[in-house]
């Protein structure tokens, strides 16, 4: 059984942003699609409680999703699809305040791929309210992204095993 580990983890801070990436032993096709299941990614996605579509159809430019934070008393957010390639990148941008942004981009490689996750969400306040929010809720938000990035990893490289999990049976 492998190990679920950072190694080829890559995390980047920058005032605003947060951004993780991890090497996937699939092809992006397979990683993006994972990313294009909205309804999924509370799955994977820790700091999620709910992700829905608002609208029906596939997803693409101006399709429109809500998502409610694993935080207790956040209201849902709304988010709609500004940026979109098949099979390489997805980006939200908020609804109410085009400052919130999720952006996925997948790296075609060889027989893998890369997958990086950037988050943008404003700090209000000022400096004190930028340095309170680091200390508080980003660092929680880097960690679960991290462990969130781990589980997807997962999700994506062992999708294809359950078939064989239960040849023997």
């Amino acid at each position: 059984m492998a190990i679920l580990s950072l190694e080829g983890a890559e995390q980047k801070r920058t005032s605003g942003t947060l951004t993780r990436s991890l090497d996937v032993a699939r092809p992006a096709e397979a990683a993006f699609a994972l990313i294009c299941e909205i309804e999924k990614w509370p799955v994977w996605l820790s700091f999620l409680k709910s992700a829905r579509r608002i609208d029906s159809g596939p997803i693409g430019l101006e399709s429109e999703v809500a998502l409610r934070s694993a935080i207790p008393g956040e209201p849902e957010e709304f988010y709609e699809v500004d940026r979109f390639l098949s099979g390489h990148m997805i980006s939200f941008v908020g609804v109410y305040s085009i400052r919130r942004r999720i952006d996925f981009r997948v790296e075609e490689k060889s027989a893998s791929c890369r997958v990086v996750v950037r988050i943008d969400y404003p700090a209000y306040g000022g400096v004190l309210g930028t340095l309170y929010d680091r200390i508080t809720s980003r660092r929680r938000l880097e960690a679960a992204l991290g462990d969130s990035l781990i589980h997807f990893k997962g999700l994506v490289e062992f999708a294809s095993a359950k078939d064989e999990l239960l040849e023997d049976f």
